[in-house]
């Protein structure tokens, strides 16, 4: 699959946060960018999966001269096993534009604050509060520099449960990918609802 040197991975999340992302993510009419989307699908049979296949949609950010400035990946939302096969196969599809060039993959993800842990304590927010951490794992790059600005960095230690994010790392560590995780933390007011349905992968970074 070729995508871009920048590479944003979103999932169709219940809440619909990927595909929110994927939908107000337009090119400024300033930039001479235009927006191409198409869809994949990948098979799974190498994993002993023969009724389902690691798909979604993927939207690339094209500059006039054809170059591949940005690429969305917005998978669909398994569930484990098959999560970890489809990240692994999707993320081992990936075909760099400029080879020589160092590859960023960037997750945003959001979560209640009774998911984020800070040693034994839950960091806690009130109303519609929003906090925004971020976590370098790999090489550090360009975008790297310009995000680590936006947000503010994770408390060490620092336990997250999710288990999307916690497959997705254990994936990219394998692939040596250079990653920058944006973690967003909402008030509890406002995730009350998804703090009920998330499914809890324990991940503790040291």
């Amino acid at each position: 699959m070729k995508v871009a040197q920048n590479v944003m991975v979103l999932f169709r999340d219940d809440a619909g946060f990927g595909i929110a992302i994927s939908d107000a993510l337009q090119p400024n009419p300033s930039f001479p960018f235009r927006r191409e989307e198409s869809s994949f699908e990948l098979s799974l049979e190498r994993y002993g999966i023969k009724d389902l296949k690691a798909s979604g949609d993927v939207i690339h950010f094209i500059d006039d001269k054809g170059v591949f400035q940005v690429t969305m990946l917005l998978l669909q939302n398994y569930e484990p096993p098959i999560l970890a096969c489809a990240v692994n196969e999707v993320l081992e599809s990936i075909v760099e534009v400029e080879s020589l060039a160092i590859q960023t993959l960037v997750l945003p993800l959001i979560v209640p604050p009774s998911k984020l842990k800070c040693v034994s304590r839950s960091l806690t927010m009130t109303g519609s509060e929003v906090s925004l951490f971020g976590v370098q794992i790999g090489s550090e790059t360009d975008i790297m520099r310009a995000m680590v600005t936006k947000c503010q960095k994770l408390p060490l230690p620092m336990q997250i449960h999710h288990e999307h994010l916690a497959c997705f790392l254990h994936v990219i560590r394998v692939l040596k990918f250079s990653t920058f995780v944006l973690v967003g933390q909402i008030g509890q007011d406002l995730t009350k609802r998804a703090s009920e349905q998330e499914v809890e992968g324990d991940l503790l970074y040291r």
